[in-house]
């Protein structure tokens, strides 16, 4: 995919000199399997995920969504898998939309956990549109070191 600007009369409005009025182009459009439309929201949810000692942590930015908009499952025993949907606003007939930069349709983000992973123990929370998935780790067991006595 590139950012070229809409000279060719598509019907969406265009300014060059504008950066958040360029169109991303999508080579595939028309195909039917087509990344119009339904990549454009799972491009737009920004993921962190942190490691710490106890546990992993992701941050998901989901804002203006509800918790019950949002799906967290765990898949095939290591898939975490954070889903959900973001609807489009209702159009009037007598609106007058000047731009819209607001992505919406459904997300889908999927990563395999790692070994030490508690799957069991799983705990997700939403907080000022910030959903913060929390899954704790196993401790690891530090190998038994026996010390041998040298004879001679």
């Amino acid at each position: 995919m590139s950012l070229i600007p809409s000279f060719f009369g598509n019907g969406r409005r265009s300014n060059v000199f504008d950066p958040f009025s360029l169109d991303v182009w999508d080579s595939f459009q028309g195909f039917p399997f087509s990344t119009a439309g339904e990549t454009t929201a799972v491009a737009n949810v920004r993921i962190d995920w942190k490691e710490t000692p106890e546990a992993h942590l992701f941050k998901v930015d989901v804002p203006g969504l509800k918790k019950e908009e949002v799906k967290v499952e765990v898949e095939d025993g290591s898939i975490l898998q954070i889903s959900g949907e973001r609807n489009k606003e209702k159009e009037e007939k007598n609106d007058k939309w000047h731009r819209v930069e607001r992505s919406s349709g459904k997300f889908i983000r999927r990563f395999r956990l790692p070994e030490n992973a508690k799957l069991q123990e799983v705990k997700a929370a939403m907080e000022n549109g910030v959903l913060t998935v929390t899954v704790t780790k196993e401790e690891v067991k530090k190998p038994e070191v026996k010390a041998i006595d040298i004879s001679g």
